[in-house]
């Protein structure tokens, strides 16, 4: 794999899957890991699963799955033993990427599969210790600026809009209007016009392609919501977990990024173009380009050319 500077921060991952029970889902997470389960009896019905390495992995139930799975070739309806989603322990790309795509692999086999009409996503939790007021506000930038291109190319259906809401334009206006310099003044422009608590766990502003709320009341880590993964594809979580750190990446060392959206007459050349930048460079990353701009009208190669 490439070792490029953008890969080298940690991260976490969680993805929301139903077609087999938790149980199975574990025993096969287990296998794979060389590790043993044990059952922690919470509201989440946590199996934890501490890998040969010592880190824990989990398997847990999220009450907005919409459970289901196959009975004579058909997709029924399921109980909510069916409601499966995987939480991984702190990763690194060059280490552990083959490692996950391989259990993901595993799992898909097994009958475990992710669509939009269940109500299942991937969230990726980024590493925020290096995160500073300016990085923060380049990371909302950078979203917004782009923030019907990356809903076109990841398929982000309405449905799911209400977990996962694009870059809110009176947030971004309001933190470039102030230039925060503190963290403090940050979260305090994150969390305006929220009536309830910020210490809540579910509190509203997670629900957004960026969420801020986990680094400020959760786990310290930046996260972002806006991906799908029908079928479970494996090539598909790598290219989403690239492009998270690519632009974490960009957040963290550009000087300052614009909010202004860029003219776009041409989505999938502005996409491959933008992927180039923020490095997605050489045969390395040839899947993930094909995989991020597979859904975008235009051509990849002329900016004024549509694809016949």
């Amino acid at each position: 794999m490439a070792s490029k500077e953008f890969l080298k921060s940690n991260f976490g991952i969680e993805i929301e899957m139903t077609g087999i029970t938790r149980r199975k889902a574990a025993k096969i997470v287990a296998e794979h890991l060389g590790g043993s389960i044990e059952e922690v009896y919470d509201y989440y019905k946590t199996l934890k699963i501490t890998a040969r390495d010592g880190r824990v992995w989990k398997i847990m139930y999220d009450g907005s799955i919409k459970c289901q799975k196959r009975t004579g070739g058909q997709k029924v309806s399921a109980n909510s033993e069916y409601s499966v989603e995987l939480v991984s322990p702190i990763l690194t790309y060059e280490k552990d990427m083959g490692d996950l795509q391989e259990m993901v692999r595993k799992l898909r086999k097994a009958g475990a599969f992710s669509e939009q009409q269940n109500c299942t996503g991937i969230h990726i939790h980024l590493d925020g210790r290096d995160h500073t007021p300016r990085s923060f506000r380049n990371f909302m930038n950078i979203i917004y600026s782009r923030n019907d291109l990356l809903y076109d190319a990841l398929q982000i259906e309405r449905r799911r809009m209400h977990y996962c809401k694009k870059m809110d334009q009176s947030l971004v206006e309001s933190m470039n209007k102030k230039k925060p310099t503190t963290m403090k003044q940050i979260e305090d422009i994150w969390y305006q016009g929220y009536s309830e608590r910020r210490e809540r766990h579910y509190h509203n502003s997670r629900y957004n392609f960026l969420n801020l709320h986990s680094f400020f009341n959760g786990c310290g880590t930046v996260e972002l919501r806006g991906f799908n993964n029908p079928n479970l594809h494996a090539g598909k979580i790598r290219s989403y977990v690239a492009l998270s750190l690519a632009i974490n990446h960009q957040a963290l060392t550009q000087k300052s990024a614009s909010s202004k959206k860029p003219q776009i007459e041409n989505p999938k050349f502005s996409m491959r173009t933008w992927m180039n930048r923020i490095g997605f460079i050489g045969d390395d990353f040839k899947n993930c380009r094909e995989h991020l701009c597979k859904h975008l009208d235009g051509s990849a190669a002329w900016r004024f050319r549509t694809a016949a």
